[in-house]
């Protein structure tokens, strides 16, 4: 864990707004109600992260937590919590649902409609908070599992809650060089959790079915950088043929080859025209995201744009003329 919380260090009159202002700042913007004088109240909170995603393992006295509409509606990037009943009894609301979460019960929830945690006796839970557009699961799916328990008599779910628990405690693998590698079977673990639930192989394949564009596009932002990005690559990782790959994209009116160099290219034009523009070289720019012929990302990138890299870069980041260098070598003398 990156930071934690505990209430027993802090003066008593601080605990609410404190235990309010790190969850706000660091995980989501819920209402907290304690029900007890600031002076009961205990609460112990981690809170870490694993590339996008964010874990908050908390312990603490009987406490409610309110998202509401207003806090729905202004949420700036969707997500999907987890929540891990840990010990004891809790109950979450969403979509007029209702559900009592029991050990090792696993459900999901989302930030973009209003939500209550309940937790009567005592909390004893840990949290994951996963971008929205990162899980690619339909919308229909999401809100027809929101506040379902997951666990009891479903073995994936069950291997899914026993993973997030391990993952949320292991610090040697949220701070360390192994971090990034556990994102992806994270995500896919989880979305095979949800879509299990789903009840029928005919529906659950239905839902992978209708997220697999979704999941193909995300993919590509993630390894837009990566030069060996392919067609052959892109289909392995999602279990599909190559010609399944195009069949899907192009239902999304979406070109493979069109689709890398048209975003490696923008993704370029903004490092030309931003402030550090000029601390690196055009062609370091261009390679390090995918293009690995100077003479190429030049042509494309003037069909693209009507003009050369460099002119770009100057008319959005002028740096200083050559007559002006010139001029400072001279007068700066032998070092």
């Amino acid at each position: 864990m990156n930071a934690v919380l505990d209430t027993a260090h802090i003066p008593q009159q601080d605990r609410e707004e404190t235990i309010r202002s790190a969850l706000w700042e660091s995980f989501v913007r819920v209402e907290v109600d304690h029900h007890r004088p600031a002076g009961d109240i205990s609460v112990r909170m981690g809170l870490g992260s694993v590339g996008p995603i964010r874990i908050c393992s908390a312990e603490s006295t009987a406490v409610s937590v309110r998202r509401t509409g207003r806090l729905a509606r202004e949420d700036e990037e969707p997500a999907i919590f987890v929540g891990l009943q840990m010990s004891g009894t809790s109950r979450v609301e969403q979509h007029g649902r209702q559900s009592l979460l029991r050990p090792e019960n696993l459900t999901v929830y989302e930030s973009i409609a209003p939500y209550k945690l309940h937790f009567d006796r005592a909390l004893d839970h840990h949290f994951l908070r996963i971008p929205r557009a990162v899980l690619a699961l339909p919308d229909r799916v999401l809100r027809d599992i929101a506040a379902v328990p997951l666990g009891s008599d479903n073995p994936v779910a069950r291997l899914a809650f026993r993973y997030f628990a391990e993952l949320a405690l292991s610090e040697d693998v949220l701070d360390g060089v192994y971090a990034e590698s556990v994102v992806q079977p994270s995500i896919e673990l989880l979305r095979a959790a949800v879509t299990s639930q789903l009840g029928t192989s005919r529906i659950n394949r239905a839902a992978l079915d209708a997220s697999l564009g979704l999941r193909i596009t995300q993919y590509l932002r993630e390894h837009l950088a990566e030069p060996a990005l392919s067609a052959t690559r892109i289909a392995a990782a999602h279990g599909i043929s190559v010609r399944h790959l195009y069949t899907v994209l192009g239902q999304s009116g979406i070109s493979l080859g069109d689709w890398i160099r048209s975003h490696r290219l923008a993704e370029c034009r903004r490092e030309l025209a931003g402030p550090g523009g000029h601390s690196r070289t055009i062609a370091g720019i261009a390679r390090s995201w995918g293009f690995t012929d100077p003479t190429h990302f030049s042509k494309v990138f003037k069909q693209a744009y009507g003009m050369s890299p460099r002119d770009w870069r100057e008319r959005h980041n002028p740096g200083p003329s050559r007559r002006e260098v010139r001029r400072g070598a001279r007068t700066a003398g032998p070092c």
